[in-house]
């Protein structure tokens, strides 16, 4: 896994170029938004049991239907593998924001999960929708311990990378 100095270097590096200003800006923006990644990631450790229980909460009082006859969640074992995906997201979740470079969930996350649901018949558009119910928890439970508004948006791009890349369209924005 590689974070985003490495990344960066390593892109300056193969160009044969010196950092130049731009290189330098990313570094300090970096740097400048460790303590709140790291503050994410310590509630995350913390609290995943919880913040997994009340994401799940969140989405099947949206989408009851998950949970009835027929739907995805529907059973003690298809919801508990549902929970255990969303601890999955959220575990990956806090490595990207440890290392503030959300391509190592392409690797470890994206990349052929969309044909796994698919091919076992998992809707990806609840999944999606899981997943940003997790960031807006953790953004929630930061705010509540006074990070600012206007800083969460760091915190989110994990979450925000994960739902975009699987690719959904038709999730409920509230």
């Amino acid at each position: 896994m590689r974070d985003a100095i490495s990344g960066l270097i390593g892109r300056y590096d193969q160009l044969g170029r010196y950092l130049d200003r731009s290189a330098i800006d990313s570094i300090e923006g970096y740097l400048s938004e460790s303590t709140l990644r790291i503050q994410a990631v310590e509630l995350i450790n913390r609290e995943a049991a919880e913040i997994v229980r009340e994401a799940s909460q969140r989405l099947f009082r949206d989408e009851p239907e998950l949970l009835l006859p027929g739907g995805n969640a529907y059973t003690t074992r298809r919801l508990a593998a549902c929970l255990r995906d969303m601890d999955y997201f959220l575990r990956y979740a806090s490595y990207a924001l440890v290392a503030g470079d959300s391509s190592i969930l392409n690797e470890r996350v994206l990349n052929g999960l969309d044909d796994t649901y698919k091919s076992l018949g998992v809707p990806t558009g609840p999944t999606v929708r899981s997943i940003v119910l997790l960031g807006e928890v953790i953004g929630e439970r930061l705010f509540e311990a006074g990070v600012p508004a206007d800083r969460l948006a760091a915190v989110m791009v994990p979450f925000d990378h994960m739902a975009k890349g699987l690719g959904e369209t038709n999730i409920r924005k509230r």
